[in-house]
């Protein structure tokens, strides 16, 4: 059970010396109990105090690191359950399956695959995190060692290894230890043999029970032989009991600070109709996966999944923006028509899109709204004449072409006119509602007012 203010209080020296930033050692306690501060801002605290405080200074869910360098993946150590009431700090880890029953160009194929999934949205990358490598029921430990290695030489993504046999994971192990991977899992049937593999090569492992209670008895008897760094496996496969585990697990962390169910989850789809398993994979990220685990592997199954990631996993307080200037699409000549938007990210890359996709060479002229939408921005006054007169002169637009027109979104025509009065000389044209009727715009409204 989580320490209250007054059993934190009764730990601290009680010098009220201020030192922690709070003015007395209650308020400390408190705000120690509120997970709003840490124990290490008491100087004065002793030892015998501090490991009685120990658990209450403790993230509620254990942060998980997987893999070394660059790519490694850290999970958990989430602080609410829902977005907005902060945000969320450690993305889902995405996971695509490889089979040790793969052989010669399947298993060259399905690496490509793999290889394959990564994309630029908005201005970002999104791309899998982990490669989860599983042995077949038949399959040697040999066998399964030597995918592990053909696969770690041509990806560079953390390894989830997937065995049931303590001897193929310790053969796995001899090829990969160094990249620190994800040994699943250890069972009620083999913990003591696969938690003692974790331990030797201080790699994370996964618990999986069968069920929310022997999977808390199961943490309990891992952790206590030292092993720290656990990512849950409730056992369901139905999507409708694991999102009930995975929803259980996060408030009983967050909410009643259950710590043997501290640590970040992992869940894997079961879906076979690929849509479906799309589906399933976004509700378990929403709710509340760390890890998802996915067979399929096609472009168009995992765009929409890292796509809800993404939006998921951005602070909802700071909107995704690009740098207000001027951008050049295509080879731009003197003659080449200039449009204007907001910094909202999804916005202007939603117009660059479509200005490629008219093939013609275009300005955009990207004004600085605190990366708020077009009608938002307008209705929060972001959007002005002003502002938009204000970055065609601090860019320089009229040195950049011949003409003096420029193009605003639809949406603001009633702009048109106050703008004309900012910008002497420049003749407002109004186009496009909607970002999509760029290219028909430019292809013959815009050719024809630029004669």
């Amino acid at each position: 059970m989580a320490l209250t203010g007054l059993d934190i209080y009764k730990q601290l020296p009680k010098t009220n010396c201020g030192e922690c930033g709070l003015p007395t050692c209650l308020a400390f306690a408190m705000q120690l109990a509120a997970k709003k501060t840490s124990l290490d801002k008491c100087p004065h605290v002793t030892e015998e105090g501090r490991a009685a405080l120990e658990g209450a200074s403790a993230p509620p869910i254990r942060l998980v690191t997987i893999g070394t360098g660059e790519k490694k993946v850290g999970v958990g150590n989430e602080t609410v359950l829902f977005r907005h009431e902060e945000t969320f700090y450690h993305p889902t880890g995405i996971a695509i399956t490889v089979n040790d029953d793969l052989e010669g160009d399947d298993l060259e194929k399905r690496i490509g695959a793999i290889q394959s999934l990564q994309f630029e949205r908005v201005g970002q990358r999104i791309e899998i995190n982990l490669v989860a490598i599983r042995q077949g029921d038949n399959s040697s430990a040999a066998r399964y060692a030597e995918v592990v290695k053909k696969v770690m030489a041509k990806l560079d993504l953390p390894p989830i290894l997937m065995s049931s046999s303590p001897e193929s994971l310790e053969e796995a192990l001899k090829v990969c230890a160094e990249m620190k991977p994800l040994i699943y899992a250890a069972d009620s049937n083999n913990y003591e043999a696969v938690a003692k593999l974790a331990k030797d090569h201080s790699c994370p492992l996964t618990v999986k029970g069968n069920g929310l209670e022997e999977l808390s008895s199961l943490t309990e008897k891992i952790s206590s032989s030292g092993i720290q760094d656990l990512v849950l496996d409730s056992g369901r496969r139905d999507m409708v009991s694991t999102l009930s585990d995975l929803t259980q697990i996060r408030r009983l962390a967050l909410r009643k600070t259950y710590r043997p169910l501290g640590y970040p989850t992992i869940a894997f789809t079961s879906e076979k109709d690929p849509f479906q398993e799309t589906a399933q994979a976004c509700a378990y990220i929403a709710k509340y996966a760390n890890i998802v685990v996915l067979d399929g592997a096609e472009p168009w199954q995992l765009l929409p999944v890292l796509t809800l990631r993404q939006n998921i996993y951005t602070d909802p307080q700071k909107p995704i923006q690009v740098e207000p200037k001027v951008y050049e699409v295509g080879t731009v000549i003197d003659k080449s028509p200039v449009l204007v938007t907001t910094n909202f990210s999804l916005t202007y890359f939603t117009v660059e899109g479509d200005v490629e996709a008219s093939k013609v060479a275009s300005l955009i002229v990207v004004v600085d709204t605190e990366g708020t939408s077009v009608l938002t921005a307008w209705a929060a006054e972001k959007f002005t004449a002003e502002s938009i007169a204000s970055a065609v002169k601090k860019y320089t637009v009229e040195e950049k072409v011949s003409h003096r027109k420029l193009i605003i979104p639809g949406f603001v025509a009633v702009l048109s006119g106050k703008l004309e009065e900012e910008l002497p000389g420049w003749k407002v044209l109004v186009g496009p509602r909607e970002s999509s009727g760029i290219p028909t715009y430019l292809k013959n409204t815009w050719k024809e007012v630029s004669l």
